[in-house]
C-alpha cells in the first residue's frame, strides 16, 4: 500500500501569480489505519499460532501415509499429497505474520517479499488442487472406467506441474510487497510509527493494479474452483443418491463436509476483499470508520482462510475410510519392521552374552 503521508503545508504556499489559499478538506485526507487493540492481535496471534501447530503435524502424517504406501497412488492420492506440500509451505509462513500482528514487520523487506510469493502461490495451488480432486472423484464415480484410470493416473503429474507453475505464476504481483513505515499519528517521530509488510504498487496506477490482481485473485482463486467444485460434486452426488451403495452414502458426506469446510472458510475472506476493493476503487463513498473495519475484517478473515489449511487433512484422510485404512496398515508395517529388528538385535544381543558368558 502507498504512503500518502505528503507535507500538506506545501500547499499553502502564495506564489507571486496565485495569492489563493488552499484549505484541505478533511476528508480528502488519507484515514489512519490503527493496528488491532492489543488484546485483539494477541487473540488473533494465538489463533495463528494453534493453526500452525495444527496444520504442520496434520500435513505431514497425510504426506508421510500417502508416500510410503506400497500401492499404486490414485489420481486423487497424487492431488491430495501435493495438496499437504502446499498447505505446509502455507502453514509455514503463519508463525512471521503472527509476529508481525505484534511487533509489526521487523523481518527486513527481502523476506516480506519472498513470504508473501510463499503465502499466495500456496493459496492458489491449495484451492487448485481441490478443483483436481473434485474433478477425479466425479471421473471416479459418473464415468468409471478402467482405460480412463489409467489415463488418468498418466495426466495426474503432468497437472500437477501445472498447477504448481500457474500458482506461481499468478503469485508473481506479491513481488510488489515492501516493508513500509507507516505513521501511527501525524507525527514523523520513530516511536509513532510501525513497519507493515503490506502492497506498493509503484508502476502505473495503483488501484489498476490492485483490481487486476484482486481480480486474478477472486476468479482463479476462490469462484473458478468453486464452480468447479459445485458442477463436479452436484453431478457425483446425483449420481451417487440414485445407488444404494453403503460406501458410495459414506463418500457424499465426506463430499460435502469438503464443501461445505470450503465456504465456511474462504466466502468471509473473499467478500470482505471485494468489499475492500470496491471501497479502494472509490466506488462507495469515503467513511474512515468503514476503511478501518474492513481493514480488522480482513485480519480476521484471512486467519479463518488459513484455518483452511489444517482442516484439509481432517477432511480428506481422517473423515475417508480409504485413508484410515492405508494409516493402518502402514502403522502395522512400520510395527512389524520393528519387531522384526528388535527380534534380530534379541538374538545377536543373545548370541553376545553367551559367548561372552563362557569366558566368565
Amino acid at each position: 500500500m502507498a504512503s500518502f503521508s505528503y507535507n500538506f503545508e506545501d500547499l499553502n504556499i502564495t506564489y507571486e501569480w496565485n495569492q489563493t489559499h488552499y484549505v484541505v478538506d478533511p476528508t480528502t485526507l488519507s484515514c489512519e489505519i490503527t493496528p488491532p487493540a492489543p488484546t485483539a492481535a494477541l487473540t488473533l496471534c494465538v489463533i495463528l499460532i494453534a493453526i500452525f501447530l495444527l496444520a504442520i503435524p496434520g500435513n505431514l502424517l497425510v504426506g508421510w501415509v500417502i508416500g510410503t504406501s506400497r500401492q499404486a497412488l490414485t489420481p486423487s492420492d497424487v492431488y491430495l499429497f501435493h495438496l499437504t506440500i502446499a498447505d505446509g509451505l502455507m502453514a509455514l509462513t503463519i508463525p512471521f505474520w503472527a509476529v508481525a500482528l505484534i511487533k509489526g514487520w521487523i523481518f527486513g523487506d527481502f523476506m516480506c517479499k519472498l513470504l508473501s510469493l510463499v503465502t499466495e502461490a500456496n493459496f492458489y495451488t491449495s484451492i487448485l488442487f481441490l478443483a483436481c480432486i473434485s474433478i477425479d472423484r466425479y471421473l471416479v464415480i459418473v464415468h468409471a472406467s478402467e482405460s480412463l484410470r489409467s489415463r488418468q493416473r498418466m495426466c495426474s503429474r503432468l497437472l500437477c506441474a501445472a498447477v504448481w507453475a500457474l500458482g506461481w505464476a499468478l503469485a508473481l504481483p506479491a513481488l510488489f510487497n515492501d516493508a513500509i513505515k507507516v505513521l501511527k499519528s501525524d507525527s514523523d517521530s520513530e516511536l509513532n510509527s510501525r513497519i507493515s509488510c503490506s502492497e506498493t504498487f509503484d508502476i502505473g496506477s495503483a488501484s489498476s493494479w490492485r483490481i487486476a490482481t484482486r481480480g486474478f485473485r477472486h476468479i482463479f482463486g476462490f469462484l473458478l474452483p468453486l464452480l468447479v467444485m459445485a458442477i463436479c460434486y452436484s453431478v457425483a452426488i446425483e449420481r451417487l443418491l440414485s445407488t444404494r451403495s453403503f460406501k458410495k452414502h459414506r463418500a457424499m458426506k465426506v463430499i460435502m463436509a469438503v464443501v461445505i469446510a470450503f465456504l465456511l472458510c474462504w466466502t468471509p475472506y473473499h467478500i470482505t476483499m471485494m468489499v475492500d476493493t470496491v471501497q479502494r476503487a472509490d466506488l462507495v463513498p469515503f467513511s474512515c470508520a468503514l476503511k478501518r473495519s474492513v481493514n480488522l475484517a480482513l485480519v480476521i478473515t484471512n486467519s479463518l482462510a488459513l484455518f483452511h489449511s489444517c482442516i484439509n487433512p481432517v477432511l480428506y484422510a481422517f473423515v475417508g475410510e480409504k485413508f484410515r485404512n492405508k494409516m493402518t496398515q502402514v502403522v502395522q508395517r512400520k510395527a512389524r519392521q520393528e519387531r522384526m529388528s528388535g527380534s534380530k538385535f534379541s538374538r545377536s544381543t543373545s548370541n553376545t552374552s553367551e559367548g561372552n558368558g563362557a569366558l566368565l
